[in-house]
C-alpha cells in the first residue's frame, strides 16, 4: 500500500469525504497550510466524474453564450498555472473549429474567441488565428463544404492523473488518504465531528474525530447529506450524464476539432493515446445510481452522427473501441437544459455556535479544482482559525518539478539515462510520471529488470509502483484510470494484469 501519511491518526483538524478532483485538492491545499487532513473515498481515486471528462483545462467557450463570464475568466486564467504546475500530464492542445453556414456566424464566433483570448491573462498560449480549410491540413479529413475555421488554445490534461497526483502530494505532506473506505455515518459532538469508517477491503471499522467536516462526495454529495448525515428531502445537484467514444486514429494532425451542432449543442474530436480520436460529449439528465452510469444506444448514435456531419469517413458504431461515461454534479439552478445548467461550482457552509461545521461542495470544472479549494480553505479558516496562506498557485505536482517547455528534454535524458528503453515508452513514462518515472526504472540496465512483461511496454515494475505510490489495487485502477494501457492490450494480458494485481493486493493488504 501506499505512504498515505498520517494513517494511524484518530483526530484531524479536516476530514473530506470524496477523492475526487475537488477533494483531493481541498486536502492537497489544507495539509499544505499546516492542517492535519484525513480523506475517505469509496472507491479507487478518480473512480467516478474526474475520471470521465472529456480531459481538457479550457476556459469553455461554450459557457459565453451563457453569460457564465466569472467562470470562464478563472478558468482561462488557471490554464498557464496548472500547465506550469504539472507540465508532464498538462499540455498545450489547438483546437480547429469550422465555421458551419447557418450555425453561429463567422462574427460572432470570432467575437467570441477574441473575448477568450484576452479576458483570462493569457501570455504563453498562442493566440486565434484563420485558417482556410481548402489549403491548411486540418481540412483534410473534413468534407470539402468547410472553407473557414478559426484555431484557438486550450490544454489537455490526463484527468485521472491529475487526481491521483493531488492525492500523492497531500499524502507525503502528511495527509491520511484512505480508499476503498466508506463513511457509514458521521454526527456531531459539540465542536466536533465523529465520523465512522468502513475499510471495504479488510471490513474493519473505525471512528475518527474532525473538527471540519468536508463533503466532496461528487456526484454522492446528496446521498452524504441523507444517507450519512441522516436527512431527508434532499435535492441541490443536478446530475447530468456526459458521454465519450473512442474510435482508432481518425485523423494524423495533432490538432482536436470544435464541432457545431445543429442543436446547438458542441462535440469535440481530439487526439487520443497516440492511436486513436476521442469523440465527446454529451448532456443529458441522469436520474439513476451514479455508479451505474454507461453510454446509451441514444448517445452512441448521437456522437457518431454528429461527428459523420463533418468528418468525410463517417464514424460509425463498429468503429468503436472503448467508450467511458460520467456524471457532472452541477448545482441545480434551475436551468431548462442539461446544457444550460451551470458549471460554475457552489460551496455551502453549515455552522452554528457551539456546533462543529461542514462544507458542502456543490459542481465544478477540473480547471477550476484549485481555485475552488482556495475558496474552500478561505471559508474553513473562518471557522477554524487561519495557518499557511495560499500556496499551490506556484506548487509543482509530483514528477512536475520541470519546466513548463522542458517536455521533450525530460524524455531525452531519461532515454539517455536508460537507453534500453524505446523512444514511445521513454516518451509515455515521462508523460505519466515525469521526473518520477527515474522511481520505476531504479536501477535496472536492462528491459529485462523491469520484471514480468504484460503486454505493449507495461511491465511489472511499474505496476508495484502504482500499488505502492499511488493507491492502484485493481487491474482496471492500472489500465483504465492510471496509464490507459487498456486500449492496447487484448484480452489475454488484461486478465494477466488483473490476476497480478490481485496477487498484489493480497500481499499488500
Amino acid at each position: 500500500m501506499p505512504e498515505t501519511g498520517a494513517r494511524a491518526a484518530r483526530d484531524f483538524d479536516i476530514f473530506i469525504i470524496g477523492g475526487g478532483i475537488n477533494g483531493c485538492g481541498i486536502a492537497r491545499d489544507a495539509v499544505g497550510r499546516g492542517y492535519s487532513v484525513g480523506l475517505a473515498e469509496m472507491n479507487d481515486l478518480a473512480s467516478g466524474t474526474s475520471s470521465g471528462s472529456t480531459k481538457l483545462i479550457h476556459g469553455g467557450l461554450r459557457y459565453l453564450e451563457h453569460y457564465e463570464f466569472r467562470l470562464v475568466r478563472e478558468a482561462l486564467m488557471e490554464r498557464e498555472v496548472l500547465w506550469r504546475n504539472a507540465p508532464h500530464i498538462i499540455w498545450p492542445m489547438r483546437f480547429v473549429l469550422p465555421i458551419n453556414k447557418g450555425l453561429r456566424p463567422a462574427w460572432l464566433v470570432r467575437l467570441g474567441l477574441f473575448l477568450y483570448d484576452h479576458i483570462g491573462g493569457r501570455k504563453l498560449l498562442p493566440k486565434t488565428r484563420t485558417l482556410d480549410m481548402r489549403s491548411d491540413p486540418a481540412g483534410k479529413p473534413l468534407k470539402g463544404n468547410y472553407r473557414r475555421a478559426f484555431e484557438y488554445s486550450d490544454c489537455w490534461v490526463n484527468d485521472a492523473r491529475f487526481v491521483v497526483l493531488n492525492a500523492r502530494d497531500a499524502a507525503e505532506r502528511g495527509a491520511s488518504i484512505r480508499t476503498r473506505t466508506r463513511v457509514t455515518a458521521a454526527r456531531r459532538e459539540g465542536t466536533s465531528w465523529l465520523i465512522d469508517l468502513e475499510d471495504l477491503r479488510s471490513g474493519t471499522v473505525e471512528t475518527v474525530r474532525a473538527r471540519y467536516l468536508v463533503n466532496a462526495a461528487g456526484p454522492w454529495v446528496d446521498h452524504v447529506i441523507s444517507g450519512v448525515l441522516g436527512r431527508n428531502d434532499v435535492h441541490n445537484v443536478r446530475l447530468v450524464q456526459g458521454s465519450h467514444i473512442v474510435i482508432r486514429r481518425k485523423f494524423d494532425d495533432p490538432r482536436a476539432y470544435f464541432f457545431q451542432n445543429a442543436d446547438g449543442r458542441i462535440i469535440f474530436a481530439i487526439p487520443y493515446e497516440d492511436d486513436f480520436t476521442l469523440i465527446g460529449t454529451t448532456d443529458r439528465d441522469y436520474k439513476d445510481d451514479p455508479k451505474d452510469v454507461a453510454i446509451t444506444d441514444e448517445e452512441t448514435d448521437y456522437l457518431c452522427a454528429s461527428a459523420s456531419e463533418y468528418f468525410a469517413e463517417p464514424v460509425r458504431r463498429e468503429d468503436i473501441v472503448w467508450s467511458y461515461s460520467g456524471v457532472r454534479p452541477l448545482f441545480d439552478d434551475g436551468a431548462s437544459k442539461a446544457q444550460e445548467a451551470t458549471r460554475d461550482y457552489v460551496l455551502k457552509t453549515e455552522e452554528a455556535d457551539g456546533e462543529a461545521p461542514m462544507l458542502h461542495v456543490f459542481g465544478g470544472k477540473i480547471t477550476t479544482y484549485r481555485k475552488l479549494a482556495e475558496s474552500a480553505l478561505a471559508k474553513i479558516e473562518d471557522a477554524l482559525g487561519a495557518k499557511g496562506g495560499p500556496w499551490t498557485h506556484e506548487g509543482a505536482l509530483p514528477g512536475g518539478d520541470f519546466p513548463f517547455d522542458a517536455y521533450e528534454g525530460e524524455v531525452t535524458d531519461l532515454g539517455q539515462d536508460y537507453p534500453f528503453l524505446e523512444a514511445g515508452f521513454a516518451a509515455r513514462l515521462v508523460r505519466l510520471y515525469g521526473t518520477r518515472a527515474r522511481k520505476i526504472l531504479g536501477n535496472a540496465l536492462s528491459i529485462e529488470d523491469l520484471g514480468r512483461h504484460f503486454g505493449k511496454d507495461l511491465y511489472e515494475a511499474e505496476l508495484r509502483y502504482l500499488v505502492a505510490q499511488e493507491w492502484a489495487v485493481t487491474g482496471a485502477d492500472v489500465l483504465w484510470r492510471r496509464t490507459k494501457r487498456g486500449l492496447h492490450l487484448n484480452a489475454e494480458e488484461t486478465a494477466a494484469v488483473d490476476a497480478f494485481m490481485r496477487e498484489l493486493a493480497v500481499a499488500s493488504h
